[in-house]
């Protein structure tokens, strides 16, 4: 209790800088905005530090020793309680959340993420250009690759120190959303998945029961024994598997790895250090090893909604349009914006004197001989 209350002695005079910054900003006419996230930082300290107070001293005292039962909260505090108060412990430092300790890396460190965060940044670009083909309603696909998406890069502004989150737990918050959006994807292409191959399935059926018309050329009895061949192969096993099924599942095994890897680099943190009274932060291989997995989660995904797509639209130009617009998901392209067939004058430009052109001078013909020089005689 004693090194909690040591731990904490720097957030009161904190909390109280940051009340006086925010009067200050607010008494002037007009108001000035001032820094809300240090001020809801500051507070957040506060409240954290009298929970901490409160639950050591509910931790040693008996349950005789309290005269309301109402002083306990609803948790088991051998577990949960500690394992939390260490958790804050290693979450605040110097009365810091995470996310202000990372904004305080070394300049080369800083260089290095920066690198990280521009690859990742073109992988983004990819998912952007192929998700803002479609749209979105009646495709689960692409609403849980956006998702995806905005939760990643909330994870590396993390480690640059920007962003909503702000401590480790909050990262750690995000990366089982990601887990949660990963499973309902692989759930969904799964199932288009096994769609396409009922497709074919069922297409190859229809062929080899066509009974063969006389004069039949070679060519038809090669597809009507490929199809009789193709039933028999796919009766024999219970999941019929083709190249684009294959391939979409392949991806998906990609996206539970990464799931799983971006959930064990979400515990995030920066280490600081006293060495002769001075702090050092450094957590340059966490933070990259963080939007390392986050850029090859994004890159599966990416591979996922195209394989997705060519996996309900393979069989479109043979069998029609009722794998495009199937119950699983339905492939539209989006409508783009509306643009004006005329093109619109500036209104600076409407605005315009117009000016009248030098008119044609009508010269007398004495005046234009009078003006004429002849050349000088031999």
């Amino acid at each position: 209790m004693q090194a909690r209350a040591r731990g904490n002695h720097g957030v009161m005079p904190r909390f109280a800088e940051q009340v006086e910054v925010a009067i200050e900003a607010l008494s002037t006419n007009p108001p000035q905005p001032f820094e809300e996230n240090e001020f809801i930082d500051a507070s957040r300290l506060v409240y954290d530090g009298v929970r901490d107070i409160r639950k050591a001293v509910l931790m040693i005292r008996t349950p005789e020793e309290l005269e309301d039962d109402s002083d306990f909260e609803q948790e088991d505090y051998d577990t949960r309680s500690r394992t939390s108060v260490q958790t804050e412990d290693d979450q605040l430092i110097a009365g810091q959340s995470a996310r202000a300790i990372m904004a305080q890396l070394p300049q080369e460190e800083k260089a290095k993420i920066a690198e990280q965060v521009e690859s990742f940044r073109q992988e983004k670009s990819k998912l952007d250009a192929e998700v803002a083909k479609w749209d979105d309603n009646g495709n689960d696909i692409i609403v849980l690759a956006k998702q995806m998406c905005m939760i990643m890069m909330e994870m590396t502004d993390f480690t640059r120190g920007k962003g909503p989150l702000k401590n480790s737990s909050d990262v750690i918050n995000a990366a089982k959303k990601i887990a949660e959006a990963g499973s309902r994807m692989d759930k969904l292409a799964r199932a288009v998945a096994d769609q396409s191959s009922a497709i074919f399935v069922d297409e190859a059926k229809q062929v080899a029961h066509m009974p063969l018309i006389k004069p039949f050329s070679l060519l038809a009895m090669r597809l009507h024994f490929t199809a009789i061949w193709t039933v028999r192969e796919v009766e024999s096993t219970e999941c019929p598997d083709s190249a684009c099924k294959q391939d979409l599942l392949a991806y998906l095994q990609r996206i539970a790895l990464y799931c799983h890897q971006l959930n064990i680099c979400s515990k995030v943190k920066a280490e600081v250090q006293n060495l002769g009274g001075e702090l050092i932060v450094s957590g340059l291989d966490s933070a990259t090893s963080l939007i390392q997995a986050a850029k090859n989660l994004m890159n599966a995904v990416v591979l996922t909604v195209k394989a997705s797509y060519v996996a309900s639209t393979k069989y479109q130009k043979v069998y029609g349009t009722a794998a495009v617009n199937s119950p699983v998901v339905s492939w539209r392209m989006k409508v783009p914006e509306k643009k004006p067939l005329v093109k619109r004058e500036k209104p600076e430009e409407c605005q315009t004197r117009v000016r009248r052109g030098s008119q044609k001078k009508h010269i007398s013909p004495v005046q234009a001989l009078s003006e004429f020089k002849a050349m000088d005689s031999f």
